[in-house]
């Protein structure tokens, strides 16, 4: 009886999710007779492949929808009924969205806004017209678009009337952003007048901006041609427009009028008030502001102010305000306020792990002080530890047993640059940080026990507009040690194997290296379709101090290796190059694309590179048909000790190699679809037993692993949460006849990845 009423209720929930799929797969439901569900819209230009761009000035939009999944939205909105004085008819309505039904009047709009771009794009006789298709209660428009020929520029010539300010472009190396045969466009006078604007401004003319400046265009030269002048507004009294000089300069750094004591001192043409709390030392405001008591006034010294303070932790508010003058109308008064934050900050944190598939946890304690010598240096002391859980039935390596680890760090950033003979201006430059950071941690493994001791100088700074930033690790030392090895297990089968670089990885080491590192960020022209890149590049060398420290003389061990305080030490050299471009199809629609080298040669006193400085390939942000480091090198295989599986200490290499292509779909608002392709691998420079992991000309392209896969992304706008699977379709491990599997999907011949941010 029992299982009767089960099965007949199994049966009505059945019937009633089908009805309610059904229900939502009509999106005309609540289509009033007579009218259409705007389904959705097209646009077709006659002298440009891609119109994306055009789509936001299509007035009426219709329902968004998923892909696979329709407009599930609409399809919600649908399954409720129809008395909105039910809770739940409401409830419904609201998490749906309602149809959108077409309008003529939306639709002519539309086409206004369309027409009124084109024309702004130089097509002055462009012409319009739409297309509907109807089918049942659905309509679909096409709006077809007919620039003709556009419209040129012959000749661009500055005609200012004030004759001041003509004397100052012509001093300055303004380059203008239009020139012959560029397009007739509006968008691009408009950033003309701003680049113009700007320039007015750096140069004293505080109270000028772009409404001031106009153009002046001759099309009647019956040829698609146009002379274009810009020209300038004078005042509304007639006379020419002013420059502007800095009279004082004031700094109100951590006082407020409730503070019954106020210390006021006057130093380097700079006025300081300050509250009772000494908030910001003298030199730590000297430096910072860039407003300069008899200077023009510059939008430029007042950005780079914004920035130095800014830049502080300490700082909580900056503003800055110019008053002008009693006494003369073309002097100007600066006053700038600062507003202390809470100098002492204690943050936890908590985070999950997986690395090849290998699960764990990540606790840390940070303590910060903001403000610790009053000129916006910054303290930060951090206690972390991580627990590794190994998946045993999955690894029989004696290296992939479940680990924890714990360790100290603690770090001091300044705002300056801490390097003696540099000039004034390049040691206080605005983006300039300098960091000294000092860690210790200890790895206990069933196997053994290792510790790591860390110290960094390191120098940050960025220039063209923070469009490159830079780094130089002055000197960056590790010492890795030792004090434990399970010499039952782990001695006869890794440091006993004959195999260079696993006795490499596992010995006592000094690590003293100077590395350079850039990141170059590539502007965007001003064209709609022109990609963004992204360049990265580094450079590393190691050895150099310890070399200096024994040039005199040195001891050896009993390899013959060069030793300071009876620890061998490092030398290698370490070069890589990163490259990623995106092509902006529409706003819904990227293609990415991204490629790495990356090389590291032991020289000197090293027969092998150190593991942490070697590459690995797989994972998230890698080829990601394979888990982290599992790819490599080469064609290698794990081979085996007896009946054990013995494997290198993760996949590393000398040498890297990756290309990766990606499609990005947007799919909604908050949701991303994407495909992808990945390629690469990692090899070594030198021969280790029992593998086939060197780097040869004649055959690395044939143990290149490629991958495919997709992807799915959450876009929050500040935070994106990405998930990616991969499938391997070809595998340099395989025989050579078997490489090819791509047709052959298996499930080790997949991964799962998650990650924050996209790949590259």
């Amino acid at each position: 009886m029992k299982s009767r009423r089960w099965k007949s209720l199994q049966r009505k929930i059945v019937q009633t999710i089908l009805l309610l799929v059904l229900s939502a797969c009509n999106t005309t439901k609540n289509i009033p007779e007579g009218s259409y569900l705007l389904d959705n819209f097209s646009i077709r230009h006659d002298t440009e492949n891609s119109t994306s761009y055009l789509e936001d000035f299509v007035r009426q939009q219709p329902n968004s929808g998923f892909l696979l999944l329709g407009k599930l939205r609409l399809g919600i909105y649908n399954i409720a009924g129809q008395d909105t004085a039910k809770w739940l008819n409401r409830t419904i309505r609201k998490i749906g969205h309602p149809p959108v039904i077409f309008s003529n009047r939306q639709t002519a709009l539309s086409m206004d806004q369309l027409k009124r771009q084109l024309k702004n794009q130089g097509y002055l006789n462009a012409e319009i017209d739409t297309t509907l298709k109807i089918k049942g209660k659905k309509i679909s428009v096409t709006y077809n678009l007919k620039g003709g020929i556009p419209y040129r520029i012959r000749n661009y010539t500055y005609t200012l009337s004030d004759t001041a300010m003509t004397g100052i472009i012509n001093r300055l190396p303004v380059e203008p952003l239009l020139g012959k045969d560029d397009m007739f466009n509006l968008d691009m006078m408009e950033r003309e007048r701003l680049q113009m604007s700007n320039t007015m401004r750096n140069a004293g003319y505080f109270d000028f901006s772009k409404e001031y400046l106009f153009f002046k265009a001759d099309t009647t030269l019956n040829s698609h041609e146009v002379d274009l002048y810009i020209d300038v507004y004078p005042l509304k009294n007639g006379q020419p427009h002013r420059r502007y000089k800095i009279d004082s300069v004031t700094v109100v750094s951590g006082w407020s009028p409730s503070d019954t004591e106020a210390d006021a001192t006057g130093i380097n043409g700079i006025g300081i008030i300050r509250g009772k709390d000494n908030f910001l030392r003298n030199s730590a405001i000297i430096r910072s502001t860039y407003i300069k008591k008899g200077a023009y006034f510059s939008d430029n010294m007042l950005s780079n102010t914004y920035d130095a303070y800014n830049k502080m932790n300490a700082v909580k508010q900056t503003r800055i305000e110019f008053v002008s003058s009693r006494e003369d109308t073309t002097v100007l008064d600066a006053t700038i306020t600062l507003l202390p934050a809470g100098i002492h900050k204690l943050k936890a944190g908590l985070a999950g792990t997986n690395a090849a598939g290998d699960w764990g946890i990540a606790p840390d304690l940070t303590y910060q002080h903001l403000n610790l010598f009053n000129g916006g240096e910054q303290l930060n002391i951090k206690l972390k530890g991580a627990y590794e859980i190994i998946a045993r039935g999955r690894h029989r390596d004696l290296l992939r047993r479940s680990y924890f680890e714990y360790g100290i760090e603690s770090g001091l950033s300044f705002p300056l640059f801490l390097f003696p003979w540099l000039k004034k201006s390049w040691r206080e430059h605005p983006s300039a940080s300098s960091s000294i950071s000092i860690g210790l941690k200890y790895q206990h493994r069933h196997e053994y026990i290792r510790q790591f001791f860390n110290m960094k100088l390191a120098y940050d700074w960025s220039a063209y507009k923070d469009r490159l930033r830079s780094k130089l690790e002055l000197n960056d030392i590790t010492y890795v040690r030792m004090p434990w090895t399970s010499k039952q297990r782990f001695d006869s089968i890794y440091l006993n194997s004959g195999n260079s670089m696993i006795r490499a990885s596992f010995r006592d080491e000094l690590i003293s290296c100077t590395a350079y590192s850039f990141t170059f960020t590539g502007r965007r022209r001003f064209s709609h379709l022109a990609p963004a890149y992204v360049l990265k590049g580094s450079v590393e060398v190691a050895g150099l101090l310890p070399r200096l420290a024994t040039a005199l003389g040195w001891a050896k061990n009993e390899q013959w290796a060069k030793t300071i305080l009876g620890v061998d030490y490092a030398e290698y050299v370490k070069a890589s190059a990163d490259y990623a471009m995106t092509f902006r199809f529409s706003k819904k629609h990227v293609l990415a694309f991204h490629t790495m080298l990356g090389v590291v040669f032991p020289y000197g006193n090293s027969p092998t590179v150190p593991y942490m400085k070697r590459f690995f390939a797989g994972g998230a942000n890698s080829v990601r048909g394979w888990s982290t480091s599992t790819l490599g090198p080469g064609s290698y295989n794990p081979f085996f000790f007896g009946d054990e599986k013995i494997d290198l200490l993760e996949h590393t290499g000398n040498i890297k190699l990756e290309f990766s292509v990606e499609n990005r779909l947007k799919i909604s608002d908050l949701f991303e679809f994407a495909q992808f392709i990945d390629a690469g691998n990692v090899w070594t420079t030198q021969d280790y037993e029992g593998e086939a992991s060197r780097f040869r000309f004649n055959k690395f392209y044939k143990e290149i692993a490629v991958a495919y896969g997709v992807g799915l992304r959450l876009d929050l706008g500040f935070l994106l949460f990405r998930t990616d699977f991969g499938i391997r379709a070809y595998d340099p491990v395989e025989d050579q006849s078997n490489r090819f599997v791509l047709f052959k999907p298996r499930l080790n011949r997949m991964a799962w990845h998650f990650g924050i941010g996209y790949p590259f």
